[in-house]
């Protein structure tokens, strides 16, 4: 499996299980916030809170899960008995999450969401992070690495679709409410297990080292440490860090923007389904792209083309003299979808780049300590992911506080507007920009990758 091409089936299997990964990054990131707010009913300010702290327990835990499912060894491998172990528990938190129990009293409303995300959290991570470890193990190729992320990541997208598109309207065919909301967190629910049970069935393992060679790691907090040394992981850590951030950010803000900026709630689905559809149609052409002016430059390509549709967008309708003409036959909802669509081309690259980068700097690591711990790696990744989600979360609650969001208004003001608006626009944009500058540093090459295979060839003799 190192240098041959991966079997189809294998690339369908695996690849599967990132529809229920996609699809808990979508929805948590669309109703989440705007769901405790203005259904369940908490303080904007500690919804925000308590998404920051389940996000950072979240975070916490992936390191330490990373590194125990490097050291596991069971017939089954070394991941998939962690995916098997978190499956169906996944499944019943985030449908408990969804059930809203009429809690009114403030502090006890704010420790019972925060316990539900706490152990949804967890469960995510059994399956989350061991499925990620598993890419580097698939293959070895350069370009391999990038086809079995882009089928990966096409899957994503069907993640996202039924976040984005199929989970609201669940939601809204059963009222928009209470039991909306609780039978989208149902079928969700269900979805979130079965596809994590996917790849446990459909793909076997390669035979892992029985143990590192050259030394042994005792300290767990030692070798997160370590990661930070690799300069190339640092390098694409901290733009995903940001662009997640920032995509966060628009993703809780868009309920908000639709039923306060654009006056239409329910048409939010379908400008989310056109940006989800164009980047799935569009990451072929990624992948293919980055073969030629290699992966680095296709992402920073990508978000530098989604950057400028995303302030076109904070600007539509706002501008002085258009408002009233973008209002006959909701023109400037159609707007929002076309440039939506647009942005689907540069978006792709944010599904398929980072997957296919991360790999390499595996290997980059594993020249230099002779020690194989993806794990620990992916542990990291998603840590600092998490990270970058909490302060998003408590970032769109402030915002949203600040200005002055009141969800029992039918007309917010314009500074919770304004705050709104910024949330869509500007602020997620500042955090894209530096991301790009920090990748243009990024080191590793096609040429580079394949000078990384002949050292490693070398040590393994």
């Amino acid at each position: 499996m190192n240098t041959k091409k991966l079997p189809i089936g294998l690339k369908l299997g695996y690849g599967s299980g990132d529809i229920g990964g996609n699809l808990f990054f979508t929805a948590i990131g669309i109703f989440l916030l705007f769901y405790l707010t203005s259904i369940v009913k908490l303080d904007p300010l500690l919804a925000g809170l308590t998404v920051m702290i389940g996000r950072i327990w979240d975070a916490v835990t992936d390191p330490a899960v990373g590194y125990l499912s490097d050291r596991t060894r069971t017939k089954l491998g070394r991941r998939r008995p962690w995916i098997l172990l978190g499956s169906l528990p996944l499944g019943i938190m985030w449908f408990l999450l969804f059930t809203n129990i009429n809690i009114t009293n403030q502090p006890l409303l704010f420790l019972w969401i925060t316990l539900l995300l706490i152990l949804l959290n967890t469960f995510y991570t059994f399956v989350n992070i061991p499925y990620n470890a598993l890419t580097p193990d698939l293959t070895k190729d350069y370009d391999e690495r990038t086809s079995l992320n882009g089928w990966r990541m096409s899957f994503a997208c069907v993640g996202t679709l039924v976040g984005a598109g199929a989970a609201p309207m669940i939601k809204d065919y059963f009222g928009g409410n209470t039991k909306g909301y609780m039978i989208m967190g149902l079928v969700v629910g269900s979805i979130l297990t079965i596809s994590s049970l996917i790849p446990f069935l459909s793909v076997k393992e390669p035979n892992p080292p029985e143990k590192n060679k050259k030394k042994k790691i005792n300290e767990i907090f030692l070798s997160y440490l370590e990661t930070f040394k690799n300069k190339p992981f640092v390098l694409i850590l901290i733009p995903w860090i940001l662009n997640t951030a920032g995509v966060t950010i628009i993703m809780l803000a868009m309920p908000y923007y639709f039923e306060n900026i654009l006056m239409n709630r329910e048409l939010m689905a379908f400008a989310l389904l056109a940006l989800v559809l164009s980047s799935l149609v569009f990451i072929p052409l990624c992948v293919l792209i980055s073969k030629i002016i290699e992966k680095k430059y296709t992402y920073i390509t990508g978000m530098i083309i989604f950057s400028s549709i995303i302030i076109i967008i904070f600007l539509i309708g706002h501008i002085i003299g258009l408002k009233k003409i973008f209002k006959i036959f909701n023109f400037q909802i159609y707007l929002v979808y076309l440039l939506l669509l647009i942005a689907g081309i540069g978006f792709s690259t944010h599904y398929v780049m980072p997957y296919s980068i991360v790999p390499d700097t595996t290997e980059y690591d594993y020249l230099k300590s002779g020690i194989k711990r993806e794990g620990i790696y992916y542990g990291i990744w998603t840590f600092s992911i998490k990270i970058g989600q909490a302060f998003a979360a408590l970032i769109g609650g402030a915002v949203l506080k600040f200005t002055g969001y009141n969800a029992d208004f039918i007309q917010q003001t314009k500074n919770a507007q304004l705050g709104i608006r910024f949330l869509v626009g500007p602020i997620p944009v500042i955090l894209f920009l530096t991301a790009n500058f920090v990748l243009f540093f990024y080191p590793i090459s096609r040429k580079k990758y394949m000078e990384i295979q002949d050292g490693i060839k070398g040590m393994e003799k």
